[in-house]
């Protein structure tokens, strides 16, 4: 499967510029320009949920929903990823403390990049750091834009 997702930090940059429509992408674009599918992670949508205000941009997440599970590309963390997703965060805790760890938001970007491995899909951030350490211990793509 080919394919990106974007992480939680592009959704919302885009939208506090104003920028709403990129809830209606359902592509992107992979080296060379290639367009590939856009994938969505329930990870990511419950995140965007948390930081919804007010009924219009609700009302929009709850389309932007649908429409990614009408065409099969809304992707739900498997026990597998939940279970490497411990593992690899108990390394990154020993390798860097377990205050890197004890973020909720590294276990939602370790979440994504687990469901990213697991399906060959390439996670593009704003935020890399969290990404770059999870990658140290699970391989999987991801990029810095």
């Amino acid at each position: 499967m080919r394919g990106i997702f974007f992480d939680t930090s592009i959704y919302i940059n885009a939208l506090r510029q104003g920028d709403i429509s990129i809830l209606s992408q359902r592509q992107g674009s992979a080296g060379r320009g290639e367009s590939v599918p856009l994938w969505l992670s329930v990870v990511v949508l419950e995140e965007l949920y948390i930081g919804a205000v007010g009924g219009k941009i609700k009302k929009l997440l709850g389309r932007f929903e649908r429409d990614f599970e009408k065409i099969n590309r809304l992707s739900v963390p498997s026990q597998s990823d939940w279970t490497t997703c411990g593992q690899v965060l108990g390394l990154i805790g020993r390798k860097y403390g377990f205050e890197a760890v004890k973020q909720a938001r590294m276990t939602n970007d370790c979440l994504i990049g687990m469901i990213a491995a697991r399906n060959g899909l390439t996670v593009y951030t704003h935020n890399g750091s969290n990404f770059k350490m999870i990658a140290e211990f699970r391989s999987f793509e991801w990029e810095e834009i």
